[in-house]
């Protein structure tokens, strides 16, 4: 019998197509036209597609307000700059897991870190030379729904490459490629298997390049540095807008920026992470890499670039102590599952009461593996919230420079901004509801954990039968303890 996750093949299908529409959706309904939800959503009675064109500056819908051939080639020149960096900057080389089919592992080369320190050395020069108008800076704002279709595009080509050169994959093996299929990838189910993907490790040889592991690559290299990027390019456009920076948007990407940089900096981690060792390389993780993180995890940074909000030490040092939290516990933990595995006899770690399994593992029952059976994951929650605390209340709707004084009576004492050529950002209604996308990436994250935490006891109860079962009654909460 066939065991589906997501949703099996429907719930695939309205991922696949669903999220793109979901991004646009974001893109448009939070906007620097309009507001933040554009005015036509405040109001659902009155609705009509004619309203939201206005609130887009969208007088007559075209193929270019969505693609620009100029954009994709920028974008692809992005891809290929990465890869190239990747190539001729020092790596590490690491080795993996073992592989299941093979029982040995695959080499892996990591340079992320130097290379979106040179990219980003390359931007700190041209800001300090151009300043707010520097280049790469107005090209993503001036063209964000452009790039966004570029990416979709790209990760629905990836996706497609890779689902049907998985059926090269010679399964009889042990094989000379040492290629092997994921596990749940090969149902059968065409729109299932595309999403979830059927190739567990997928690697290609590019001239020049050579041989490149498309999954590691993806996963920490062009999308992660797009994030911040992103958020850079929001920056410069608030500078634009107001002539200042407001302190929240320097502390979110301060924030957003050392996650990035911090995965990156120890992305030999990844090696043993379920995406790497269990999931096959489809739509799922292309998609998620190269569109969903860079575009919905630099929301916040862009609606802040068009309503700054001012925190003031007391606020900013309140939400660094929640995000200092989070690393404590995120790192602490995994620190002494780590030490447990690799170093048993440390004086940290050797007291530690565990379950020793049929198969010869240790189950750590101790220490913060003791609180819940993912504590990590509550610590990675945490460090999520700063990313949007910094927004508030968030909603704002944009006044045109003649219409604010106009509308000043029956706005009086609601927050607002003056952007330089006149035009009034003012919360009013809008007040609360932009929430809903500023803090859709800590719901979502959250929602994500607890999936994934599923899915960990469930493979964890396949490989460890009534071990596993004894370990769930000794350490009973999944992530957070007392609640869940």
């Amino acid at each position: 019998m066939v065991e589906y996750e997501f949703g099996g093949p429907l719930g695939a299908a309205a991922i696949t197509f669903g999220l793109p529409v979901l991004l646009y959706a974001f893109a448009f309904a939070c906007n620097d036209v309009a507001g933040c939800p554009v005015p036509t959503l405040l109001q659902p009675r009155d609705f009509t597609w004619e309203k939201l064109k206005a609130d887009n500056n969208l007088q007559s819908i075209s193929l270019s307000d969505f693609l620009s051939w100029k954009v994709t080639l920028v974008t692809v020149a992005y891809y290929v700059f990465g890869l190239f960096l990747w190539k001729i900057l020092p790596a590490k080389e690491v080795h993996g897991t073992k592989l299941v089919h093979h029982d040995r592992p695959l080499q892996y080369r990591f340079n992320a870190f130097s290379a979106s320190v040179v990219t980003l050395s390359i931007c700190a020069a041209g800001t300090f030379l151009q300043g707010a108008e520097f280049l790469v800076w107005t090209f993503i704002t001036d063209n964000y729904v452009q790039l966004l279709t570029a990416n979709i595009l790209l990760s629905y080509a990836l996706s497609t490459f890779l689902y049907l050169n998985s059926f090269t994959v010679d399964t009889k093996y042990p094989n000379p490629d040492l290629r092997e299929l994921a596990a749940g990838g090969r149902t059968g189910n065409l729109i299932y298997d595309f999403y979830i993907g059927r190739e567990l490790n997928p690697r290609a040889t590019l001239p020049l390049f050579g041989e490149i592991d498309i999954k590691t690559w993806c996963e920490v290299c062009p999308g992660l540095t797009g994030w911040i990027l992103l958020d850079l390019a929001f920056i410069a456009q608030q500078y634009r807008n107001y002539g200042y920076i407001s302190d929240s948007i320097v502390f979110t990407t301060a924030v957003q920026a050392y996650y990035v940089l911090s995965s990156q900096y120890n992305e030999s981690s990844i090696l043993t992470m379920m995406d790497i060792t269990t999931d096959g390389m489809g739509f799922m993780l292309t998609f998620g890499d190269l569109v969903w993180v860079p575009f919905l995890y630099s929301t916040q940074a862009r609606y802040l670039a068009a309503f700054p909000v001012h925190l003031g030490a007391p606020r900013v040092l309140a939400i660094a102590a929640v995000f200092v939290c989070g690393i404590y516990i995120f790192k602490a933990a995994n620190n002494q599952k780590h030490r447990f595995r690799t170093q048993p006899s440390h004086p940290a770690v050797r007291d530690l009461s565990s379950i020793t399994t049929q198969r010869g593992t240790r189950l750590l029952t101790a220490g913060w593996w003791g609180l819940s059976r993912h504590i990590n994951y509550f610590g990675d929650w945490l460090q999520a919230w700063p990313f949007s605390l910094p927004t508030g209340v968030a909603g704002y709707s944009i006044l045109p420079a003649g219409a604010a004084l106009a509308s000043a009576g029956d706005l009086a004492g609601s927050p607002s901004r003056t952007m330089l050529d006149g035009r009034v950002a003012i919360q009013g209604p809008a007040a609360g509801w932009g929430m809903v996308f500023t803090y859709f990436y800590v719901l979502y994250f959250g929602v994500l954990l607890v999936h994934r935490e599923r899915r960990d006891d469930a493979m964890c109860a396949k490989k460890y039968g009534e071990d596993w079962q004894t370990y769930k009654r000794t350490v009973r909460w999944r992530i957070l303890p007392g609640i869940y």
